[in-house]
């Protein structure tokens, strides 16, 4: 199957796309002074996700469920919040109207922060510290995307009945690590260490990462010339790497 499906697409886009504002608030200090207000924008989608975008302090949070938001964003389906993110649908508060100058304002910046990240132009990726940035960004992206799609995507879901409760550390050497954890089947993104580590995939290198991230070089042959290293209980990488494919599909 080589279609995205809809409300696969949806969470996807909920808790690794706008998840990733986690991150680019502790990484880029502009967007960290656009989160300085405490505000949180609830978004409620009908047979999809619900959560939470909890802004203050320079920092963004991402909770479930949408019942102590002061901004309410509702949709009619899972299309429609994608249509959000892709910039083909206008999102109409049913609470907290008042503020939204927030979501024209501050929160609008964000997100063009976040895509200059995740969409870079070219020559920006000159630049070593955007470079290191957009790299980094992308790997926590990956990981929260396979959680997803390992519990919503209809093939995503199929790799990630054949994978052991544990927890799998994805790494770029000398840079950072994050997690996927399994637990009867079911998948989660942390980014605080496990107090134990089952198996493990590290990156030699951002260079590489890129590389693999970009569809440039082959996880697979980079195992074989060093570059991509792994161990701990081989079917959770083996089936998290299927995943890494949905993940490629949902994201470009």
């Amino acid at each position: 199957m080589n279609n995205k499906e809809e409300r696969a697409l949806a969470f996807v886009n909920m808790y690794a796309v706008l998840g990733a504002l986690r991150k680019l608030c502790l990484m880029d200090e502009e967007a960290a002074k656009l989160a300085g207000e405490d505000i949180s924008v609830g978004i409620s989608v009908k047979d999809g996700p619900e959560a939470t975008l909890v802004f203050g302090g320079g920092r963004c949070e991402v909770r479930d469920g949408t019942e102590k938001c002061r901004i309410k964003l509702p949709f009619s389906s899972c299309r429609k919040f994608n249509g959000m993110i892709d910039g083909t649908v206008t999102p109409i508060p049913s609470r907290g109207f008042l503020k939204i100058g927030f979501l024209t304002g501050n929160f609008t910046s964000l997100t063009k922060i976040l895509e200059s990240y995740l969409r870079p132009a070219p020559e920006k990726l000159s630049d070593p510290e955007f470079f290191r940035r957009s790299t980094l960004l992308m790997l926590n992206v990956i990981a929260s995307a396979a959680a997803q799609l390992g519990n919503t995507d209809s093939v995503g879901k199929a790799s990630a009945s054949y994978i052991p409760d544990g927890a799998v550390e994805i790494s770029i050497r000398g840079e950072e690590s994050v997690w996927l954890t399994a637990r009867d089947h079911t998948l989660s993104a942390v980014f605080d260490r496990p107090d134990r580590i089952t198996a493990f995939m590290s990156f030699d290198n951002l260079k590489l990462a890129r590389d693999i991230f970009d569809g440039k070089a082959n996880s697979v042959a980079s195992v074989g010339t060093g570059g991509v290293r792994i161990g701990g209980m081989v079917p959770q990488v083996d089936n998290i790497n299927r995943i890494f494919d949905r993940v490629a599909l949902y994201l470009s």
